[in-house]
C-alpha cells in the first residue's frame, strides 16, 4: 500500500491566460482537480513545493492529498506541462480517486540483487531493463509507490515477463488480460558479442 502526501492548495477563480501568467511570476502553479461526482475546482500551488515534490517518485504515482482550507480531497496527478527549457511547471491535472473504485496508474518499477545475480556477474552477459514501469489496476488503497524485481537467480540467456513479476495483494497488469501478445518483456540477459580485437588468431608455424 503505498504512503499519502498532503500538499496544501488554494483555491482560484478561472481567469484567462494572463492571470496564469501572473501567479506563475509570482511563483504560485495554475492547476485543476477533476473527476467523480464533483465539478472541476480550479486551484494554485506553491511551485517551489512542487518542484521539490515532483524530483520524488511518488509524487506521479502515489495518492496525494490536496488540502483546501481543511478539506482534503484525494487524487493522482495525472499531467503536469512544463516550460520547454526553463525550470518550470506550466501547469498541473489531478484527478479525484473514489476509495471504493478501482483506478489505473504507472507505477514504477524497482530491479534489486542485479550485481549479485550469475547474469550480473558474467563479464560477457548483459542485463537489460526493457521496462521501467508498469501500469496497474487496484483499489487506491493497494496502490504502490513501486514493484520490486528480485534478479538476484537472473542467468544468462534468461528473460522476465510482466507475468512473472510477484505483484502486491490486490494489484493487477490489466494488459495481461489482452493475451500472449501483451507479456511484454521486462528484463532480458543475453550474451554480448565477442569484441574483435579480444580475439587472437595463432599464425601457421613456419617449416
Amino acid at each position: 500500500m503505498s504512503k499519502t502526501h498532503e500538499i496544501k492548495v488554494t483555491k482560484r477563480e478561472l481567469q484567462r491566460k494572463g492571470a496564469s501568467r501572473r501567479l506563475r511570476h509570482a511563483g504560485v502553479i495554475p492547476a485543476i482537480v477533476y473527476g467523480g461526482s464533483a465539478e472541476p475546482v480550479a486551484i494554485s500551488l506553491d511551485h517551489n513545493e512542487i518542484w521539490l515534490a515532483q524530483a520524488n517518485e511518488w509524487f506521479y504515482s502515489s495518492i496525494l492529498d490536496l488540502n483546501l482550507d481543511g478539506k482534503v480531497e484525494r487524487v493522482l496527478l495525472r499531467d503536469m506541462q512544463r516550460h520547454p527549457f526553463k525550470q518550470l511547471i506550466m501547469h498541473l491535472d489531478f484527478q479525484r480517486v473514489n476509495e471504493n473504485e478501482a483506478l489505473t496508474a504507472s507505477v514504477p518499477l524497482h530491479f534489486i540483487n542485479e550485481e549479485t545475480s550469475p547474469a550480473g556477474k558474467a563479464a560477457d552477459v548483459v542485463v537489460t531493463h526493457e521496462l521501467k514501469e508498469v501500469t496497474v489496476s487496484c483499489l487506491p488503497k493497494d496502490l504502490p509507490e513501486s514493484i520490486e524485481i528480485d534478479l538476484g537467480n537472473l542467468e544468462a540467456g534468461n528473460i522476465i515477463y510482466l507475468s512473472d513479476i510477484k505483484l502486491p495483494k490486490g494489484v493487477e497488469i490489466p494488459s495481461l488480460a489482452q493475451g500472449k501478445d501483451h507479456d511484454d518483456a521486462v528484463v532480458t540477459a543475453k550474451h554480448g558479442k565477442e569484441d574483435a580485437a579480444d580475439v587472437v588468431e595463432e599464425a601457421p608455424a613456419a617449416e
